[in-house]
């Protein structure tokens, strides 16, 4: 399996940010300007672009939709977005501007019915962002931890036309501890939906990790790159 590297651009008051397990007081500001940014990206090489409104998925509403369309004219690479989407009006609308793939993650667990029915009027352009903590799925900007373990979630969508799952261990995220692959791996295990893994990445040698697992389909990748732990064209080598 090819393994795509998605570079992550989390937006946090319209601003480019890395945070910590998710803690929105843990924010580390890298770029002022998220076009540039993304701009970035692309002269590096790499195929996809990961954005997260941050804002808006504790919101519940989109909060940074000028940033986002910064980054859709900066670029012509394919975007994947998350991040307060609730409802087929804000989805569809993000599909007409330009985004290639939105993100259902509170809504996937919480409004189950809506995201099937996403992912069937648009097939392959919906993604199910699972966000879990010690194997439990966590919503709202991962403010709330539920029972539902990841797999269950993940489950619910099989047989709905969902692009891929991206599957997100909190507690590694942001924190450059290495990739949850054994994880991430077993869950790939027992689905058909192509899965991709997020949170902790922190050298080529965690993307080679990955790569290894043999069945998972992409890997987002943030601080290690702003940080320079991992440079883009080491990223792309994987």
């Amino acid at each position: 399996m090819t393994l795509t590297v998605y570079p992550a651009i989390d937006l946090k008051g319209g601003r480019v940010v890395r945070l910590r397990r998710g803690e929105m007081d843990q924010a580390t500001v890298y770029n002022d300007d998220p076009g540039a940014q993304a701009a970035l990206f692309a002269q590096a090489g790499f195929r996809w672009l990961h954005v997260v409104d941050l804002d808006g998925a504790f919101a519940g509403r989109p909060a940074n939709a000028e940033a986002v369309r910064d980054i859709l004219a900066a670029t012509s690479l394919p975007v994947q977005l998350g991040g307060g989407v609730r409802d087929m009006a804000t989805l569809e609308a993000w599909l007409d501007a330009g985004v290639a793939r939105v993100i259902l993650g509170s809504a996937a667990a919480k409004n189950p019915d809506f995201a099937r029915e996403a992912c069937r009027k648009h097939p392959g352009c919906v993604a199910i962002g699972i966000d879990a903590r010690d194997g439990r799925v966590a919503t709202e900007g991962w403010a709330e931890t539920g029972e539902m373990t990841a797999l269950d979630l993940a489950l619910r969508f099989e047989d709905a036309g969902a692009a891929a799952v991206i599957h997100t261990d909190i507690d590694r995220d942001g924190m450059l501890g290495g990739v949850n692959v054994e994880a991430t791996a077993a869950l790939a295990a027992r689905l058909t939906t192509p899965v991709i893994a997020s949170g902790g990445v922190a050298s080529a040698a965690d993307l080679a990790a990955v790569r290894a697992a043999g069945n998972i389909e992409g890997v987002i990748v943030g601080r290690a790159l702003y940080d320079g732990r991992l440079t883009p064209a080491e990223a792309l080598r994987a």
